[in-house]
């Protein structure tokens, strides 16, 4: 699982890719309103359950987001995600993306 910041107020912190590998039993926290992610690297099904604290979430740059995080997202992960060659993601990681296009 992951997310990644969004127009933070310290600019060293844009964009921040945040990953941890998750275990059966175990627990992940989205921030409200950040881009995120989950993907099954195991072998077998995973069940996840959701909930959500609101529907009005925010204002957040996703292109920058996505494919301007640091460190990159796992360019397998969006390939499957936007259902893309990864080829395609490579050319956008490799993008200039500032924080407010």
């Amino acid at each position: 699982v992951g997310f990644v910041t969004s127009n933070p107020a310290d600019p060293n912190q844009k964009n921040k890719l945040f990953t941890k590998y998750l275990n059966p039993g175990d627990v992940f926290v989205f921030p409200q309103g950040l881009i995120h992610f989950q993907f099954n690297v195991g072998k077998t099904n995973a069940v996840a359950f959701a909930g959500f604290g609101s529907q009005n979430p925010g204002t957040i740059t996703i292109a920058n987001a996505v494919f301007g995080s640091d460190p990159k997202i796992n360019p397998d992960v969006l390939a499957k995600a936007f259902q893309v060659e990864k080829n395609i993601i490579d050319y956008l990681q490799a993008q200039f993306w500032s924080n407010y296009n």
